[in-house]
């Protein structure tokens, strides 16, 4: 089992029911192919650097997972049919960036505490 970290962006003209919706989609997409799901962190509606598909924010999502490299394939080709999703990106972590994650999650969590 490798581990993954994916952030997409949706659309920005969705609601707060239909983000989380169409993120729990990803979730469940992940718990089917028996990955296991680190943390999931919502980043809310933020600019965008430039103009994508002439919208200027959007809806950021992180998902961090556990699982086999085929997952990937199936995870992004069920970005690419969706066409609320505007960006996407997922990079297998090293043993380093694992460490760096698991600190940044314990500082996100004492920042919120």
């Amino acid at each position: 089992m490798n581990n993954y970290e994916t952030v997409f962006i949706l659309t920005p003209v969705l609601s707060e029911s239909q983000v989380e919706e169409a993120v729990n989609k990803y979730v469940d997409l992940l718990k089917e192919k028996n990955c296991e799901i680190v943390t999931r962190e919502n980043w809310g509606l933020k600019k965008l650097a430039y103009p994508i598909q002439l919208k200027k924010n959007g809806f950021y999502t992180l998902i961090e997972f556990k699982g086999e490299g085929s997952v990937v394939a199936d995870l992004e080709l069920a970005f690419k049919r969706d066409e609320r999703v505007i960006r996407y990106l997922t990079t297998k972590l090293d043993k380093h960036a694992v460490e760096y994650a698991v600190t940044r999650r314990a500082k996100v969590k004492a920042a919120k505490a």
